[in-house]
């Protein structure tokens, strides 16, 4: 009994310094609304959209979808040179319930969850996550088609 209390033991102390370690990568502190406005205003004069990556912390989908995002040879540049791309926190009882509002409610999809911006700020598409997951990470093949579908050139493309 004795060894299965210390094996307990250690067993949380180890999951403790796992996800203490863990990278954050969403701003708990900061407000949503100005963070989404300021890159609205940094999207209008590169030409790009606003990818607003919402979720938290707390959820590992979220920061396994940072790190893909952020390290696939792919996805990397993609992102980079079609979106200005934050990460907008939702936590119970956080205060920024006014930007969950703004941006259409997402949370009612799961999280993550993406809400494209246009260059004037106006949500024009949510993206559920789950379509873009692949066993235990994300499927570069769905993500890429998602950020190709809704980047600025492909929305506002001319209709032949």
């Amino acid at each position: 009994m004795k060894h299965l209390f210390l094996f307990l033991a250690m067993l949380m102390g180890l999951t403790y310094g796992i996800q203490a370690q863990a990278p954050k990568v969403y701003d708990e502190d900061i407000d949503a609304m100005e963070q989404i406005q300021k890159a609205v205003e940094e999207a209008r004069g590169t030409g790009r959209y606003v990818m607003c990556q919402v979720g938290g912390n707390w959820c590992p989908w979220c920061l396994r979808f940072a790190e893909f995002a952020a390290k696939d040879s792919v996805i990397a540049p993609l992102m980079e040179e079609n979106y200005v791309y934050i990460h907008v926190n939702y936590s119970k009882g956080n205060k920024n319930l006014e930007a969950m509002k703004f941006l259409g409610n997402p949370g009612r999809f799961g999280y993550p969850v993406f809400v494209v911006l246009n260059e004037k700020g106006e949500p024009i598409h949510i993206q559920e996550s789950e379509s873009l997951e692949e066993g235990k990470g994300y499927s570069r093949k769905r993500v890429e088609k998602f950020l190709r579908l809704w980047n600025r050139k492909a929305v506002e493309a001319e209709v032949k």
